[in-house]
């Protein structure tokens, strides 16, 4: 067992694992620490435990200090700078007339290098750019080209729930989402009722992703030969995993439908009658 303190740099963001070197740390404090970009100061989401050492990725860099009065004015200091320095390089861009859009500019906490973030849709040549920016604040630049989930999870806003981004307030890294999912909970292809405000598959289809599969596998699905409990043989037309409601259609008489619960039947093993399914080809445009 190894005992670590977990630490993140954004207020949502992925939490890394450090070794506190024998401190006490509470969570909320803050910290500093060397990262792969330099020294850093994080927010300690994680106080003092222990985890089995192989689900570590090894070596473990040791905290520094925890964080004074006055490392925590030049993390104020840099916030400042960065809204500077945001504004300047637009001005480049705008020079340079570059088709790119400027999303968030970050400051490491020792000044050893600026990273501005941004969005575009091919490749930018940003060389020039580079070279002004860099001759302006005389320190490392770095440009790093995101996605429209990343530039969502940085500006943060509403979706269509009414509620905050679940990527800009607790969700730390993004998980994959699939048109699958939404075809599974019975939803609209529409591209524009399952798609977020970023215009990708929205992340809510992922979290009752789990519940549907489970329910898929005690259902009978549409096609399934059934026999209900009353006897009656017939073909499954119709079903809402939820409530687990079958919509039977009798092999003698498919326009007398009826209502059955998933407990009333028994599924007919080895017959299905395939069921076509036509969709539209503009469900699939922009996906």
């Amino acid at each position: 067992m190894a005992e670590i303190i977990g630490v993140r740099f954004k207020s949502v963001g992925k939490i890394y694992y450090f070794d506190p070197d024998g401190m006490q740390i509470e969570k909320g404090s803050r910290v500093i620490v060397e990262t792969t970009r330099g020294i850093e100061c994080g927010e300690v989401a994680m106080a003092n435990r222990e985890i089995d050492e192989e689900a570590l990725v090894k070596p473990l860099k040791k905290v520094i200090r925890v964080a004074t009065q006055e490392d925590l004015q030049r993390v104020e200091s840099n916030l400042r700078r960065e809204k500077q320095a945001f504004g300047i390089c637009q001005e480049k861009i705008e020079k340079h007339q570059l088709e790119m859009k400027l999303v968030d500019v970050e400051f490491t906490f020792d000044n050893n290098k600026i990273l501005f973030y941004f969005t575009a849709d091919g490749r930018i040549d940003f060389r020039e750019l580079v070279k002004d920016l860099a001759s302006v604040f005389r320190t490392r630049i770095e440009l790093r080209q995101i996605g429209v989930r990343d530039e969502a999870k940085m500006l943060g806003g509403l979706g269509v729930c009414g509620r905050p981004f679940c990527c800009s307030t607790f969700l730390g890294e993004f998980q994959p989402v699939s048109i699958k999912m939404a075809k599974e909970q019975g939803l609209s292809l529409n591209p524009t009722k399952i798609s977020g405000t970023c215009g990708r598959l929205m992340c809510c289809l992922k979290y009752e992703q789990d519940a549907y599969e489970e329910l898929m596998e005690t259902t009978p699905r549409v096609g399934s030969m059934v026999r209900t409990n009353d006897g009656i043989r017939g073909q499954v037309v119709e079903v809402n995993l939820l409530t687990g409601q079958l919509k039977i259609a009798p092999e003698k008489d498919a326009a007398a439908a009826k209502f059955y619960h998933k407990s009333e039947v028994v599924v007919l093993r080895g017959e299905r009658k395939p069921k076509i399914e036509s969709l539209e080809p503009e469900d699939f445009d922009s996906l």
